[in-house]
């Protein structure tokens, strides 16, 4: 079956919510690829040493994990569209704080409170509630495909911010326009994003909100009413401590932190850093169309970990090779495959738990993986600050993230999501 027979099946039952919430994922992500490949190198023009950047990185993650932890939880009862809309609010505020201060309590400040993405990935409560309201537009079987699609666009859409904003640096540079100044106005339009971001929340109707027949009467306990889960509680929280553990390792070779490595071992220029990470990006966005084929045979848990551990094996490798292209080509070929357990993860959370934990249960793994990559980043500064350790965040990220494979089989590899059951 080919691509353009394949599209129309995943993605046509979506409903008139369902196409905005891929346009705000396009969005986000867009803007998250357009400030993550400058945002190390700005704050180094600032005057922040790579320790202060390390905690800034750090603070940044901190911060949103208590925000998105606060708003996933409490989502189903305050709306899911409510909640998207502070989030825009809180990206705007990030942005407009980095782009106008030096002043490193200030920074720490805005990193902490507001929502920026140092990995180029997804932060703050957007991608929780989003997968929440996207289930339920949605079918079990088509799920996983609509996952992918919804990964696709995200990694297209990063790809293609990474591109813009390094090109965007080049030109203003090659312009005259000082290095700071460049990297300013970068931030700014990261800001002006999330202004942008509010608007389309406001056009998604009440049928995004939780269905009321799915809300379970009884009072709650505790732990439930703070937490939003209930019977799914014991595999929310066992799946949570294993996403932590991968994103902890993640957190060693966020985007911004590969960037600056390709920048300090090999001189890589703003406008290349970009095209790297358009490449990256592209790739990642068809190996997360893959994965939803090869779940369909193999099944979720086996997709996550069979793909999983190759792609660290390449990222533990990018740094052993002796130059520019063949590092390029390594990451690259690493990001071909890297991404298939991102879907499938999304997925397999949206389907072991009761429909209205959804919104708490991705909240809850989300912030795991928030704190999880909040760690690692003090641990890398310092050793971004020497050559003998230039490379160990390489080595470090690929060889835990082999170990949370392992770990993930063998904890869930018999815990089948509905429609895997009846095969």
């Amino acid at each position: 079956m080919g691509l353009k027979s394949y599209f129309p099946q995943a993605l046509h039952t979506l409903t008139s919510d369902g196409r905005y919430l891929f346009t705000t994922r396009i969005a986000r992500l867009f803007s998250y690829g357009f400030l993550s490949v400058i945002l190390v190198l700005y704050l180094a023009k600032l005057g922040l040493s790579e320790t202060e950047i390390g905690l800034l990185l750090t603070l940044t993650l901190v911060g949103d994990t208590f925000i998105s932890l606060l708003m996933t939880t409490t989502a189903e009862r305050i709306g899911r569209k409510r909640m998207l809309i502070i989030g825009a609010g809180l990206m705007f505020f990030a942005g407009i704080v980095f782009a106008l201060t030096k002043n490193v309590v200030l920074l720490l400040i805005a990193a902490t409170v507001g929502v920026i993405s140092p990995s180029g990935y997804e932060v703050g409560p957007f991608l929780a509630i989003e997968q929440a309201a996207l289930s339920q537009t949605v079918s079990n079987s088509k799920r996983t495909d609509v996952f992918a699609w919804y990964n696709l666009v995200g990694s297209f859409a990063t790809a293609i911010g990474a591109l813009f904003g390094g090109g965007l640096i080049q030109i203003l540079q090659g312009a005259g326009v000082t290095s700071i100044k460049s990297f300013q106005i970068v931030v700014f339009g990261y800001a002006a994003m999330g202004i942008i971001l509010g608007l389309l929340f406001t056009r998604l109707s009440p049928l995004v909100e939780a269905s009321i027949e799915n809300k379970h009467e009884g009072t709650l306990s505790v732990i439930q009413s703070r937490f939003g889960l209930h019977r799914s509680r014991r595999i929310v929280l066992k799946l949570s401590a294993l996403f932590g553990l991968d994103a902890f390792a993640g957190g060693f070779v966020m985007q911004s932190i590969v960037a600056y490595w390709f920048y300090v071992r090999f001189g890589a220029k703003p406008a290349l850093l970009g095209g790297i990470f358009f490449g990256a990006n592209v790739l990642a966005g068809f190996s997360a169309l893959a994965a939803a084929r090869i779940a369909n045979r193999i099944g979720l848990v086996n997709t996550m970990v069979f793909t999983h551990i190759p792609s660290n094996i390449l990222l533990m490798l990018v740094p052993l090779m002796p130059n520019l292209q063949l590092a390029i080509a390594l990451l690259l070929l690493r990001y071909s495959i890297s991404q298939m357990d991102v879907p499938t993860r999304q997925s397999y959370t949206m389907a072991v738990v009761e429909p209205d934990e959804r919104s708490a249960a991705a909240g809850v793994t989300g912030v795991a993986r928030t704190i999880g990559a909040s760690i690692s980043p003090v641990f890398t500064g310092p050793m971004l600050a020497s050559r003998a350790l230039l490379s160990m965040p390489f080595f470090l990220a690929g060889g835990i993230k082999i170990i949370y494979d392992l770990m993930l089989y063998r904890s869930f590899r018999a815990v089948n999501p509905p429609e895997e059951k009846s095969r």
